[in-house]
């Protein structure tokens, strides 16, 4: 027992030490930029003070706050320059309209399920947004101050751009949408008629082209351009060198033909540039910058010399009827998509001051990068492609970071990978899934298997669907070593595990107020009915067994397979250890025809309803 005396010492001690621990408000998180009309501010929102800010260029030094109820999640300047727009929040999803002279609110407008990316029609009468998690674009009229039409899209709309005419809005999908278990998967560009409200053409990407994050338009208004990750899933992942994992890469949209001309890869032959984010071009148009959230450096390309040299090239062929002429095109080394010398000589890679770049802005010649874990902006005074400067803004006193905060830095960072091919998040975004088929080496060659998310692994062991990692320890630094190529750090990797095990997950899109619907209720009923509560159970809704649930194929037929958590599953598509069922309805039906993954074969089609419901409600 501890006297009196030792005591309290020792609770002094653990209050200081307590004190040391930095909340998430007290970092700034940079994202979104978005400069005034006169190029004179910069508005700034800053994720995790739940904040946005003005910036003055002049003085370098903050101005104005205003506190939001919720994390930001994308802001954008009328066009008169006197309004601005901000989307923040998941389960309540708002629109913040505010006095741009003050930053004064002077409307809040509930806008659905996690609203992000906001845009202005031409004539300013309203804001389009995407609801991620709904996987729709809303439309808010600002007369009446309502949502006035939803229109449904792929997959969890992530960045929109309006065309210079005002007739089409480009929307990037982050991931892509279907069953796993083929050769041939890629995010897709949506476009909508913003005259008829739906959508006249939905654009395909590259094979492999997922984790959309950022768009933007030419300055001519001719092009669209899109980044994104390449997945080469097709192959074993035994080695990472010239990009055989992942690649980086540009997609062009050509607006007058709808289509996908060309895909120019973003790393060099020795080394990666992972995980791009945001794309702005330089007003005059000489330049498109894209910066490299995984490697801290951007890209600057001057964009005459590149359309000139991609007129010598043939165009993409992915989205095309013609099969054949597609896999022919990707196949093809020399063509853009695979070429990792094709901006040798017409691209700058500028390394950045600081950690993480996401956002990007361009005033005059001169870029602005937020970096997300450095707190700070980074500048590029462009002169030539290969003459700029480069400079670093902070946005305030920083605090030094926890190990939660190291943690995230580190999962999001590719110079633990070996040639910088990779980080963490490449492969889990958002520390989800990227809804592709992995063949890793950690159970034989040949046995592909979906990315798992990592929310709550630590505290569902077994790590891995296949179970082959007792925990998610040792599966962290085993992704280090085996995936990223690299040497286990040990400090890095406890980082990350603090990381992973201090994630929350978000409210479901599919809730009513917070709570489950009348038809959830009822499915929580059939859950038990159909047994599921018997593997899914407790708090995570897993009993972190191994089972053959009749759901393996060829090599993997006999096999025993980890029970996931369902907490967050309505986000996790496709299903199945081999991402073959693209619903849960295919899940419950179509490769469940035995009864061995739940009861459900007699279940009727209300109660299947039902069921689904409930489960994406978790």
């Amino acid at each position: 027992m501890i006297s009196k005396k030792r005591f309290l010492p020792l609770l002094c001690l653990f209050l200081f030490q307590l004190s040391l621990l930095a909340a998430p408000e007290d970092y700034y998180s940079p994202l979104s930029l978005t400069p005034s009309k006169d190029g004179k501010i910069l508005f700034i929102e800053e994720v995790t003070k739940k904040m946005i800010v003005t910036l003055d260029l002049k003085s370098q030094k903050v101005t104005k706050k205003y506190k939001l109820p919720a994390e930001p999640h994308g802001i954008t300047l009328s066009r008169d320059g006197r309004t601005l727009y901000a989307a923040c929040g998941y389960a309540k999803g708002e629109l913040h309209i505010i006095d741009a002279k003050n930053l004064k609110v002077k409307k809040v407008i509930e806008v659905g399920h996690s609203p992000i990316a906001p845009v202005e029609s031409l004539d300013g009468k309203k804001i389009y947004l995407c609801n991620r998690f709904l996987n729709s674009v809303c439309t808010v009229d600002l007369k009446s101050k309502k949502v006035t039409s939803r229109v449904p899209v792929t997959r969890e709309p992530i960045a929109m751009v309006l065309t210079l005419d005002g007739k089409f809005l480009y929307v990037a999908n982050h991931l892509p949408a279907g069953a796993a278990n083929v050769d041939h998967m890629t995010s897709v560009i949506d476009i909508i008629d913003t005259k008829t409200n739906k959508i006249c053409k939905s654009i395909a990407l590259p094979n492999g082209a997922i984790d959309l994050r950022g768009m933007c338009l030419s300055h001519d208004g001719k092009f669209v351009y899109v980044p994104s990750i390449l997945a080469r899933f097709l192959v074993p992942t035994t080695q990472i060198e010239r990009g055989w994992i992942n690649t980086h890469a540009m997609n062009i949209i050509n607006v007058k033909e709808q289509a996908n001309s060309y895909t120019v890869l973003l790393d060099d032959v020795d080394m990666g540039a992972a995980n791009p984010w945001g794309i702005t071009c330089t007003d005059d148009g000489k330049y498109i910058c894209v910066a490299h959230s995984a490697t801290n450096e951007m890209s600057l390309i001057d964009r005459d010399a590149l359309h000139k040299k991609l007129s010598t090239r043939p165009k993409n062929q992915a989205g095309g009827d013609n099969m054949d002429e597609k896999e022919m095109y990707e196949t093809q080394a020399d063509n853009p998509v695979n070429d990792l010398s094709f901006l040798t000589g017409i691209r700058s890679r500028v390394h950045l001051p600081g950690i993480g770049p996401r956002g990007v802005a361009a005033i005059n010649n001169t870029i602005y990068l937020s970096q997300y874990f450095s707190d700070d902006l980074a500048t590029v005074k462009i002169n030539k492609l290969k003459e700029y400067q480069v400079g670093r803004i902070p946005l305030g006193p920083t605090k030094e970071m926890d190990s939660v905060r190291k943690g995230e830095m580190f999962f999001n960072d590719a110079s633990l990978c070996f040639q910088q091919w990779q980080a963490c998040s490449t492969c889990h975004p958002d520390v989800r899934t990227d809804a592709v088929n992995w063949d890793l080496l950690n159970d034989g060659i040949g046995n592909p298997k979906s990315t798992k998310s990592l929310l709550y692994a630590h505290f569902t062991p077994p790590a891995m669907i296949s179970g082959i990692r007792a925990n998610a320890n040792i599966a962290v630094r085993a992704g280090i070593q085996y995936i990223q190529f690299s040497v286990v750090d040990e400090v890095k990797a406890s980082a990350i595990d603090d990381f992973l095990m201090s994630l929350k997950h978000i409210p479901s899109p599919h809730l009513v107020n917070g709570e489950l619907s009348k038809q959830a209720k009822r499915g929580k009923v059939v859950y038990d009915k159909a047994k599921c509560n018997l593997c899914h159970s407790g708090e995570y809704y897993t009993n972190n067994g191994m089972y053959n649930v009749g759901t393996g194929d060829l090599m993997e037929k006999d096999r025993k397979f980890n029970v996931p958590t369902l907490v967050e599953l309505w986000r996790t598509a496709p299903y199945l250890y081999d991402g073959r069922a693209e619903t849960l309805e295919d899940a419950f039906t179509t490769y469940n025809k035995n009864d061995q993954h739940g009861k459900t074969s007699k279940l009727t089609q209300s109660e299947l309803d039902d069921l689904i419901k409930y489960i994406q409600s978790l």
